[in-house]
């Protein structure tokens, strides 16, 4: 598996390389989205491609759709995820603690979908003015980041606990509490330049305001060939981020995974040990599937997208562009359906607070029905079911 996860690393990477070699010279052209304002009238000069694409059902219908799923689907679930991890979970641990940050992080993003939606419904129309889409950009790249980390910080945590089994009864709670405030100030930290440049471009022509959606060109830099001097803060800064918290944490979470097999492998598993290392191993491929998945093709394409800017090149893979950021939202809706099918605890602890009211209408069924036919056997039952019902509920 370790194999696969490289060959399709080397395949993403050469279909990189086949869109550069495809990109044409921008020659004047706004592939990108890129729109072109003089600076004496004010006007904004928008080409074909730009209007089309922006008025195009990907943007206006598919686009929303999506957001819609993931805010129907991650809102319920994130928010299941945080109440039983903090009020149903007794044990706390490492896992548990960067299962809840990621969590949380999830839920922080979801919660601004709604902006996200009614902007692509409105036809690309941003109406909650530039402060609301800088915070709604911060917290989308800032949740894409956060969770690539946590996740990271997952992957190595349950290596850790196959790798080192003894080791499992000293959870050490504090370092994994210290390594999720610092995630936290780090990503708090490196989103402040998403606030720095302008986001929101507004075209008269369309009677419309974008919100991170066009890149601002002055006539200036656009005749004498220096448009990238509009768009290097960007260019720098996801230049950066994909290096420092994409690409390292891909490696982290790839060489994880292969020592954590090599562990398994030169190992002895029997018993209740052997269950919990194979679903660490699910865990691991879970999540290594779901990095992939979510994370690797949005990232690669946002260094295509500004490598080609920094290159006057023509991006004709923009559409292909914006449907990677798309779905790397998708992870906000995937993550709580990691911990329950890996996590036993976490799952039977969603079971009871699903099914707590049913739960004891049962139980109290079962009650009245033995306290019938068994006078001798309904004490001993109630009081065995109420200590149950306690537990659980």
């Amino acid at each position: 598996m370790a194999v696969s996860a490289s060959y399709s690393i080397l395949f993403i990477f050469a279909c990189v390389e086949l869109i550069f070699a495809s990109a044409e010279p921008a020659r004047g052209k706004g592939r990108g989205l890129n729109v072109v304002q003089d600076e004496e009238s004010g006007k904004f000069f928008i080409d074909q491609f730009t209007t089309d694409t922006l008025q195009s059902s990907l943007t206006t219908i598919f686009l929303p759709i999506i957001y819609i799923i993931v805010l129907a689907v991650g809102l319920p679930t994130n928010a299941m995820a945080i109440y039983v991890l903090l009020f149903r979970s007794k044990k706390i641990h490492p896992a548990a603690i960067y299962m809840g940050n990621l969590a949380l992080a999830d839920l922080m993003f979801v919660i601004w979908t709604p902006l996200k939606i009614a902007y692509h419904l409105n036809g690309n129309n941003w109406t909650f003015g530039e402060g609301m889409c800088k915070v709604l950009v911060g917290f989308f790249y800032g949740n894409m980041y956060c969770s690539i980390l946590f996740i990271a910080c997952m992957s190595i945590q349950r290596y850790w606990v196959c790798a080192h089994p003894l080791t499992q009864q000293r959870k050490n709670n504090t370092f994994a509490i210290i390594v999720s405030v610092f995630i936290w100030i780090f990503i708090w930290v490196s989103t402040i330049p998403l606030y720095l440049y302008q986001q929101t471009v507004e075209l008269s022509d369309l009677n419309i305001t974008t919100c991170h959606d066009v890149n601002l060109i002055s006539m200036k830099n656009f005749k004498s060939g220096n448009a990238f001097l509009d768009v290097q803060l960007p260019y720098y800064y996801f230049m950066v981020m994909a290096g420092l918290v994409f690409f390292i944490p891909l490696l982290v979470i790839i060489a994880a995974y292969i020592l954590l097999l090599r562990s398994l492998g030169n190992s002895t598993i029997v018993g209740n040990a052997g269950k919990s290392r194979q679903r660490a191993v699910v865990l691991i491929l879970t999540v290594l599937i779901t990095f992939s998945v979510c994370f690797i093709p949005s990232n690669v394409m946002l260094v295509v997208h500004y490598a080609l800017l920094r290159n006057g090149r023509a991006n004709n893979g923009y559409g292909f562009y914006i449907m990677t950021l798309c779905l790397a939202s998708l992870n906000s809706c995937m993550d709580p359906f990691i911990y329950y099918y890996v996590s036993d605890e976490f799952r039977e602890h969603v079971k009871n607070t699903l099914l707590c009211r049913s739960s004891r209408m049962v139980e109290r069924r079962k009650v009245s029905f033995h306290s019938m036919k068994y006078s001798k056997k309904s004490n001993s039952h109630t009081s065995s079911t109420g200590n149950t019902e306690s537990s659980n509920c």
